[in-house]
């Protein structure tokens, strides 16, 4: 077709090698600036770069813009750290402490309440069937020692009924002690101190070993069955923080355990309702708990074969029961240090 008139001599003829050739002269200059696509597209024009200026863009302030800092910093060294089991359970636990954050607690608080009444239950008709005739008076001081004073008016009771009635004592005084330590119910420290006046030093010790261990691990069942989303829920930073520490010590987590029931870092309600959680195994548990809360049973029960002379729970902390505490913290970390170093060595 022939070009319009007046046109012919300002218009060009392009060819197709020419639109070619102008096309792949494009395409080389924006592969300077970009690397070519693995699919062979060719890229687009490069766009505002602005978050290469961070935080010049948004209105925050020096504190947000070292929070953020601050994240990013941990998420990286995160990324960074090598895959471990631990490092899993880690991240799995914050995920579920999430994760808590968004659910109802109600059927929680419902089966708690429901298990704590049944149990409250039964220990209730035990003790009206099998309890030996008492007075009214006498009746009035069976109830779980809040004070000293409660605890002296008790033992009077029992002891006057000790030698006739020996097993029933022994087993009302072993399901309370168990009761109080399942729900983390205060008192248990005077049971401990009775125990030292009922019977005779080793079976007290023995009993009040047994009852702690056996009522730990019952809260730890608990807590692992229908408890788990309320620590999650209401405690998250003590728990991922405590999940860190028990991460730390995996390899020697008997002792670890065994040295957290002498000492007072931790209650011990906080150890029985988050070790379920944290993935804590409910055999070291139980062993860790039994061996552990001797040398406190030991100054408690020994305060108690006096405790007529005794006027609150204080007067058993004496200089010479803590150093007794101390040394025996001290022996429950020695297979430890032991251990570091054989392996050191070895390495």
């Amino acid at each position: 077709m022939a070009p319009p008139m007046g046109e012919s001599s300002t218009m060009k003829t392009v060819t197709r090698e020419d639109a070619t050739n102008s096309g792949q002269s494009n395409v080389k200059a924006l592969r300077k600036t970009y690397p070519l696509s693995p699919l062979g597209a060719t890229p687009r024009k490069p766009l505002p770069q602005n978050w290469k200026l961070p935080f010049k863009n948004y209105n925050l302030s020096d504190a947000e813009v070292a929070r953020i800092r601050k994240q990013i910093e941990t998420d990286r060294k995160r990324l960074v750290a090598p895959r471990t089991v631990e490092n899993d359970r880690l991240v799995d636990t914050r995920i579920k402490v999430t994760r808590a954050q968004s659910e109802s607690t109600r059927w929680n608080f419902v089966a708690l309440g429901i298990v704590f009444v049944l149990s409250a239950s039964s220990l209730a008709y035990i003790y009206l069937k099998f309890l030996p005739n008492l007075t009214e008076e006498e009746r009035s001081h069976i109830k779980v020692p809040k004070s000293i004073d409660d605890a002296k008016l008790l033992g009077a009771v029992l002891s006057t009924y000790t030698d006739e009635h020996y097993l029933h004592v022994v087993g009302g005084y072993f399901l309370t002690y168990i009761f109080l330590q399942s729900f983390a119910i205060p008192g248990s420290i005077f049971l401990s101190i009775l125990a030292g006046f009922l019977f005779p030093f080793p079976a007290a010790l023995f009993l009040v070993c047994l009852c702690s261990a056996l009522g730990a691990s019952f809260c730890y069942l608990l807590f692992y069955l229908v408890g788990r989303t309320l620590v999650l829920k209401y405690i998250p930073d003590r728990v991922t923080q405590w999940q860190a520490k028990v991460a730390h010590h995996r390899q020697h987590l008997l002792n670890y355990m065994i040295f957290l029931r002498i000492t007072p870092f931790l209650p011990n309600w906080f150890i029985n309702i988050t070790s379920p959680v944290i993935n804590v195994p409910l055999m070291p548990f139980f062993i860790g708990t039994f061996l552990g809360v001797a040398p406190p049973s030991f100054v408690a029960i020994q305060a108690g074969t006096t405790l007529h002379l005794l006027t609150s729970s204080r007067d058993a902390v004496t200089a010479q029961s803590i150093a007794l505490l101390i040394a025996f913290a001290t022996l429950s970390l020695l297979p430890v240090v032991f251990r570091r170093k054989l392996q050191a060595k070895m390495d």
